[in-house]
């Protein structure tokens, strides 16, 4: 007895041994790339899509999207409104933090003040909301300042924290990039997603790991997702050939065809709901970076124009893009509710008429100002800066072209510390309030023209942005939606450019959903 009881241990620790040993070699990696990083963990420091998509694996909303961009429930499994300004949300019920706590009704209204508060850069999602009350445990009415029949569709980006996890960590309030302020939540993460987070190295690498007490089925066999930023093109396109990582994002578009053609390689194509544009400091007396003192050239609508007409839209969809790009003459494109073919006419492209302008606005020999461009963020962003300098160079305008990474890029951005420079837009709405509320908009209260960086103002489509927000009537809407849009166009309000294409590059085993806004759910994921 006694030798087969030691017979009997010995298979037994070698069998304990061969399951660990094979449950090792099952555990999958999912090692992806992109040109720039996640700029911080908390999900209501940044409104930017890879940032969002990124803290999205981890934390949730209330109102979730699915694989064709519909609403379906998130940590709400219910909403009805029980009168126009209020909305009732049951909750989800037995839903766990990754820290084990569970989900209620004060972690909601916990984060509605969190993303309504100072540094928040999510304002424009919950700005709406007059009040949130708690009508029990996992229960609550939203109520609104005035009728908003989107609210379901604005809260899908408002990602749900924990309150008591916040207020042990010091992380009561957003950490602000504008200010450099950093806490606990720029590198900690407590969220209720499907994936949790293990570590944080900005800049280098992040690792998210299955949250295997998550409420809802993972449709992935992902265990593991090693996120990895590689600004260089060249150096990402190689981590892919060699198989160093499994999926990348953007393919440059100069390497899409030859990547398309490796046996073990897979390109996914698609539009992209993102509109690239660029904005002009059109409040302040004199301008920050520019040669012309005491004034502000693009508070005149003709020097705006002039720029407009200056810029060959068509060169750099064809050479820089590659024909990736469908140029717009609207703040957003196809597949954005109120979008109308018919207004999406841009200026001609004019040299002349462009010289013209600027000399009866009083700069016949042109002027020089300083453009703001990221060189890590949107498709060749760089690129398209430098061509932009080059055309309007043609006109007589130098441009002092500072590209740098997004890191640096948006804090200063998004305290309007520009008096000319780019940036990209899809609605998370998917709707055309988002765009005239948070960009067009005159800055406001509740996060309305919070990204609004150029100060460009408009009290008409300021008053139809309202209406719009409040109107039930699809064809009313959509009609003052157009004339919002007229009102912009006329004005020269922004220097709308193109929506880019999305291109990202995977191995063959690699099963992804390609999402319209950008957004790669790592539930989603299989290798085969």
């Amino acid at each position: 007895m006694h030798c087969f009881a030691q017979t009997a241990r010995r298979l037994m620790m070698a069998a304990a041994a061969s399951m660990m040993l094979t449950g090792a070699a099952a555990a999958v990696t999912f090692k992806v790339a992109d040109q720039g990083d996640a700029l911080s963990m908390d999900p209501h420091s940044l409104n930017e899509s890879l940032q969002l998509t990124f803290t999205g694996n981890v934390y949730e909303p209330l109102v979730a999207r699915d694989k064709q961009l519909g609403l379906v429930p998130g940590l709400a499994t219910s909403w009805k409104q029980t009168d126009p300004n209020t909305w009732r949300f049951e909750l989800r019920r037995g839903v766990k933090f990754h820290d084990g706590s569970s989900f209620t009704a004060d972690d909601v209204i916990f984060s509605y003040r969190r993303a309504l508060g100072e540094g928040s850069d999510v304002k424009t999602y919950v700005g709406a909301i007059k009040e949130i009350r708690r009508i029990g445990e996992h229960s609550i009415d939203i109520v609104t300042s005035a009728p908003f029949p989107i609210l379901p569709d604005v809260l899908s980006l408002w990602y749900i924290m924990s309150k008591a996890w916040c207020e042990a960590n010091g992380a009561g309030q957003p950490v602000d990039k504008r200010k450099g302020v950093e806490n606990a939540a720029s590198f900690r993460a407590n969220g209720t997603g499907p994936f949790r987070l293990k570590s944080r190295d900005p800049g280098v690498r992040t690792v998210l790991v299955r949250h295997t007490g998550y409420w809802d089925k993972i449709e992935s066999n992902v265990d593991e997702v090693i996120f990895t930023p590689i600004g260089n093109d060249a150096t990402r396109v190689a981590a892919l050939i060699s198989g160093e990582i499994d999926m990348m994002q953007p393919v440059p578009v100069q390497d899409a065809a030859r990547l398309a053609q490796n046996p073990a390689l897979k390109i996914m194509q698609g539009p992209e709901l993102r509109t690239i544009f660029l904005g002009m400091d059109q409040k302040r007396d004199e301008l920050l970076f520019s040669s012309v003192k005491g004034k502000n050239p693009f508070k005149d609508r003709r020097v705006r124009q002039a720029f407009y007409q200056a810029i060959d839209i068509e060169a750099i969809r064809s050479r820089i893009m590659r024909g990736a790009a469908a140029p717009t003459a609207l703040m957003i494109g196809p597949g954005i509710k109120g979008f109308k073919a018919e207004q999406n006419k841009r200026l001609a492209h004019d040299p002349d008429a462009a010289r013209k302008l600027l000399a009866d606005a009083g700069y016949p020999t042109g002027f020089e100002v300083k453009l703001s461009c990221p060189n890590d963020r949107y498709v060749n962003d760089g690129e398209i800066c430098q061509a932009i300098a080059g055309m309007l160079a043609r006109v007589g305008v130098k441009i002092t072209l500072e590209a740098e990474s997004k890191g640096t890029y948006f804090p200063k951005i998004l305290s309007r510390n520009t008096s000319f420079y780019m940036l990209g837009w899809t609605p998370g709405t998917y709707d055309s309030h988002n765009p005239l509320f948070a960009l067009m908009a005159t800055p406001g209260a509740g996060g309305q023209g919070q990204f609004n960086l150029g100060n460009y103002s408009n009290p008409k489509l300021d008053e139809l942005t309202a209406r719009i927000s409040a109107e039930t009537d699809q064809g009313k809407r959509n009609a003052m939606i157009a004339d919002a849009f007229k009102i912009h166009a006329d004005d020269i309000g922004h220097l709308p450019l193109h929506q880019q294409a999305l291109a990202w590059g995977m191995k063959k085993n690699v099963s992804l959903v390609q999402l319209a806004d950008n957004f790669n759910p790592y539930k989603y994921v299989v290798i085969k």
